[in-house]
């Protein structure tokens, strides 16, 4: 892809697709042809060249409608908004859901990740490629995680140009249209308004060969997913906190959430005055769920008392660590939470906008969550006058695309702001230079969502859940080899050892991993681990954002670690060499031992642990940092390959 505009024309469909989102452009001269027109003069598209932002979703919105992104349809893209072709190809091809050669209209992505894999994924696979061959008009992707973990294996649908209307979206789109839609600013142009989903998506899991080609060849008449209560197997219990509403409070219903006690919180927080609710999240003691168990009440500060303007705010609901899914089920569930606590946070730092940066892979939580934020503004919890409060803010959703490296904070905003999702380098710090260079205050679904009981309970009561130093409830997502796997709400302290058991594990446990790919192996006689970030961490493993993998003696492990250096080495953004040579040189040596122990290995387990020091030293992000870890403790802790 060259930095000139080609000679490629966009097809009638692909052009529409564009004009959905950007609004039809206008000859410049009267009788000129479309394709050739002067498109700096595009009516209604002014505010949209100077917008980059505005990239991604018009990637979304040809894929979705085509199904790949031709050159002639990125050249018009481009066009429209002023972005070089080249940098635009560069950003088309980072995120593995979009293609830029020809490929069927859809495409079935089969999980082969952890947890999928222990489930029999692999035979899935080939049960299913073997139905599915070329002349059936689907495309068979083995895909990473799709977080699904709970109902492994796990298998997504997706055809592209199919007017085909997600759960809730009639009234999601009509509440909408009504008002503009989009956040203050944002998206009030005629194509916006005049948009249309046109894919259609189908979840089959737990998948067999049957029900995933079912879902490929007709996605849009796939049965309905389970309930989201499904993934909770402690619904009912009277002692949740942050699930206490999945299963038992309609999640489409913005009456039955404030009768269950939402928006309670939020009338707090402006009785408070944001430096009240900084001050009760401070006390509560509130880290990241995220990993990095920053303090939530810091981090809210810093940006608050930042002088530039305006401030952002970004929820990363990009959960890609395989083995993690509680952030699915807390959007499916428990939209409006969401929804409410992201109000509470922007009005705490100063934010009149936010963003919510969603997986790609979450169709259910789309339509929840739009259909969330349309009853949201219809009734005045969102837009110009909060609750009648004189405070604007609003919520626009951006979809990702694939990558698990939009996981991370700097990642995410440059994947928002149309650029490849490579991680910054630090300082400047987000609560100084963030989104769009602005003070931005970013946190995961989790996070914020246990901002809803510290103002309902007081920052004492919530800080009284816990340990001293690991304040309040904790959601655990367990898969592998238990009973029932799914989300688990436990306060900071448990033992790993009462999880399982609650999750009910399964004879003849080898080995837990804890923290997802990233994270580190326990033995079974290791069950007493506190689950806290200081606990495990005396444990020399990592709590993490809360995965709990647990593998029986049937898991062949050198094949698991291998699988976990694949993961690696496709994620990896390729921005700096130690991760980008180092993931590659890690799988090679992984699969050169595979199927050897003791002395056949020493030479690569030397190998192996030159290279992780080196991508623990020098990498630039937490991605490089980390890929070593699982490999390390195996090695280590559960003797691999000896």
């Amino acid at each position: 892809m060259d930095l000139r505009f080609g000679d490629g024309k966009p097809t009638d469909e692909e052009r529409a697709a564009v004009d959905a989102l950007l609004g039809p452009p206008e000859s410049s001269w009267e009788g000129a042809d479309r394709s050739d027109a002067d498109l700096r003069w595009a009516r209604g598209g002014r505010e949209a060249r100077d917008r980059r932002d505005l990239l991604l979703p018009g990637l979304h919105a040809l894929n979705d409608r085509i199904g790949w992104i031709s050159e002639g349809a990125l050249d018009y893209l481009c066009r429209r908004l002023t972005v070089p072709p080249a940098e635009a190809y560069g950003v088309a091809t980072f995120y593995a859901m979009f293609s830029v050669r020809p490929r069927p209209a859809t495409v079935l992505h089969v999980c082969t990740d952890l947890a999928c894999t222990t489930a029999g994924a692999g035979e899935l696979c080939a049960a299913v490629e073997a139905r599915l061959g070329p002349e059936s008009g689907v495309k068979v992707e083995r895909s990473p995680c799709l977080g699904l973990c709970e109902r492994a294996p796990a298998a997504l649908a997706i055809r592209a140009g199919v007017s085909a209307r997600p759960a809730f979206e009639d009234e999601a789109v009509q509440a909408e249209r009504g008002c503009g839609g989009g956040a203050p600013g944002v998206g009030k142009g005629k194509g916006r308004r005049g948009r249309e989903t046109r894919y259609a998506t189908a979840v089959t899991a737990p998948a067999t060969p049957e029900a995933a080609v079912n879902a490929a060849t007709a996605p849009e008449d796939a049965p309905p997913e389970p309930a989201p209560a499904l993934a909770v197997p402690q619904t009912g219990d009277p002692t949740l906190t942050l699930l206490k509403r999945i299963g038992t409070t309609d999640p489409a219903s913005l009456d039955a959430y404030r009768a269950a006690g939402g928006y309670t919180a939020l009338r707090r927080a402006f009785t408070l005055g944001p430096a009240g609710v900084i001050r009760e999240v401070t006390d509560a003691g509130l880290v990241g769920r995220g990993g990095a168990a920053f303090p939530t009440g810091r981090k809210w500060q810093a940006t608050a008392a930042q002088p530039d303007h305006p401030h952002y705010l970004v929820c990363n609901a990009d959960e890609s660590e395989p083995g993690t899914f509680k952030d699915r089920v807390l959007m499916e569930g428990d939209p409006y939470a969401l929804v409410e606590a992201m109000t509470i946070a922007a009005y705490a730092t100063g934010a009149h906008r936010g963003y919510l940066y969603l997986r790609g892979e979450y169709p259910r939580a789309l339509a929840s969550l739009t259909h969330a934020l349309a009853q949201a503004r219809a009734r005045g919890l969102l837009g110009d006058d909060v609750l009648g409060q004189g405070y604007a803010f609003d919520i626009e959703i951006r979809r990702g695309a694939g990558a698990y490296i939009c996981g991370e904070e700097t990642a995410l905003f440059n994947s928002i702001e149309g650029y490849r999702g490579e991680p910054r380098s630090k300082p400047p710090f987000p609560v100084e230079k963030g989104l769009f260079g602005k003070p931005t205050v970013e946190n995961n679904v989790e996070t914020l969502v246990n901002v809803l009981p510290i103002l309902t309970m007081g920052a004492q009561a919530y800080a009284a859940i816990g340990t001293p130093t690991s304040t309040g409830p904790k959601l655990f997502c367990v898969s592998g080899s238990v009973r029932r796997p799914g989300v688990y709400e436990l306060p900071f302290g448990a033992t790993l050892g009462e999880l399982l058991t609650l999750a009910g594990v399964r004879d003849n446990l080898r080995a837990v991993l804890l923290g997802g790919a990233a994270g580190g192996f326990v033995r079974p006689d290791e069950l007493d681990v506190p689950l806290t970030f200081e606990g495990t961490r005396e444990a020399g493993t990592t709590l993490g954002s809360g995965v709990v993998m647990a593998f029986d003696d049937t898991v062949p492990l050198p094949r698991l670690l291998l699988r976990i250096a694949e993961f690696f080495r496709d994620e990896s953004c390729g921005q700096c060499v130690p991760c980008r040579v180092g993931t590659m040189r890690q799988e090679e040596a992984l699969h050169r031992i595979a199927d050897r122990t003791g002395a056949a290995a020493a030479g690569d387990v030397a190998l192996l642990r030159e290279v992780g020091r080196a991508m623990r030293d020098s990498s630039i992000c937490g991605l490089g940092q980390t890929a070593w870890n699982a490999v390390e403790s195996a090695i280590d802790r559960l003797g691999a390959y000896e």
